[in-house]
């Protein structure tokens, strides 16, 4: 997140529809897909894996290895014909469509005033990596908490919210609003009132302390070997 531009492929697709003339067959978009944005010149690699979630929608995760990046959520998932649209942040678009044997995908993609094409391929079965989840947490960490990340020319809102989950295990995300509302999964560890929050796709961790009125997380969120204050305030439920 202290690297926006740097994040800028990162954070994502949009597969835009593409009209069809005439009613197709469903199309099944589950497996590996490897693919490659040509970037004036320079090669962005990435993966995905696409599948269909326990409520039947289709679901996904993407990787950018040069970026250290794995197991991005992708917020969207939709299928129309042979065109596909899917997309982790919202403000950085892709156009394509399915080729007619249904194993690769190509197009433009779109961000900040530049389109630059890409191709991706299927390659294998998906590869669905467990969620991330953590120790049971204090019920005065569950909820959502609002923050805002300053400094360096940045200035990006933050929501971070956890929960307790019936099976015994907790689950946090942090979702950057300025950033196409990039949602990123953590790892919670609390010790009292010192609480830390890894990022579970390699954008960085937290580490702060909780005020004894359980109403404001300050710490600081360091990344890529940089450091910037940051403080959670609790939202008024």
């Amino acid at each position: 997140m202290l690297h926006p531009l740097r994040l800028v492929l990162a954070g994502t697709l949009l597969l835009s529809p593409v009209p069809s003339a005439r009613a197709q067959a469903p199309v099944d978009l589950s497996g590996h897909w490897e693919g490659a944005i040509d970037a004036q010149g320079n090669t962005l690699g990435f993966e995905l894996d696409l599948f269909r979630t326990d409520s039947g929608d289709w679901g996904g995760t993407m990787n950018v290895p040069s970026q250290h990046l794995k197991g991005l959520r992708l917020l969207k998932v939709g299928v129309d014909g042979q065109a596909v649209r899917f997309f982790a942040r919202r403000d950085q678009p892709f156009g394509g469509s399915l080729s007619a044997d249904g194993r690769s995908i190509s197009g433009d993609y779109s961000v900040e005033g530049f389109s630059l094409p890409f191709t991706m391929s299927r390659t294998g079965e998906a590869k669905v990596e467990p969620p991330l989840v953590s120790q049971p947490i204090a019920h005065a960490l569950e909820g959502s908490w609002n923050g805002t990340l300053q400094g360096s020319g940045l200035s990006l809102r933050l929501v971070l919210t956890m929960k307790n989950q019936t099976d015994g295990t907790a689950i946090g995300r942090v979702v950057n609003l300025d950033e196409g509302g990039l949602e990123i999964p953590v790892q919670i560890i609390q010790d009292g009132p010192s609480v830390s929050l890894q990022a579970g796709i390699g954008l960085g961790s937290f580490s702060g302390t909780l005020n004894t009125a359980a109403t404001e997380l300050v710490g600081t969120w360091t990344q890529g070997g940089q450091s910037l204050p940051l403080s959670f305030r609790r939202t008024e439920q």
